[in-house]
């Protein structure tokens, strides 16, 4: 079986987000699902997603700056610049971050580890909301 929907995220600040519920909340489909997989892609270029901790929020704090420091605003190489400082560094932290997830279901849920959480990491200042095709496949 499969079935695909978008969603649209809440608008976020600039930072790495937790939004595994906000997802899940979308999606009850999911239960339909014994094995499979759900894929994520986010339909932008300047934010992305990835999986990591979910329990500690200083790890989301440590992740921007740790790019804000990689990538920072305002090189002077950069042509890219009339959408604003954020943007080229937000292009380029989209692209080292990605912007899809394939993550596997079991038994209507996500099979996730115990300490895994999906981030949409917004890299704009005002980014706005965001949308995300979910692609269910399994049986």
């Amino acid at each position: 079986m499969w079935q695909q929907k978008t969603i649209q995220l809440r608008p976020r600040q600039r930072g790495f987000h937790l939004i595994t519920a906000e997802i899940l909340q979308q999606v009850p489909e999911l239960s339909q699902f014994n094995v499979g997989l759900m894929h994520l892609l986010l339909q932008h270029t300047s934010a992305s997603l990835t999986l990591n901790e979910n329990a500690d929020p200083s790890v989301r704090v440590d992740f921007e700056r740790y790019f804000n420091t990689s990538v920072p605003e305002n090189a002077p190489f950069y042509t890219h610049t009339y959408e604003g400082r954020d943007d080229m560094p937000a292009h380029l932290k989209s692209s080292l971050l990605g912007v899809s997830l394939t993550l596997p279901i079991t038994a209507g849920q996500l099979n996730l580890g115990l300490w895994q959480g999906i981030y949409l990491c917004e890299h704009r200042n005002s980014g706005g909301s965001r949308q995300l095709v979910i692609t269910l496949q399994g049986e």
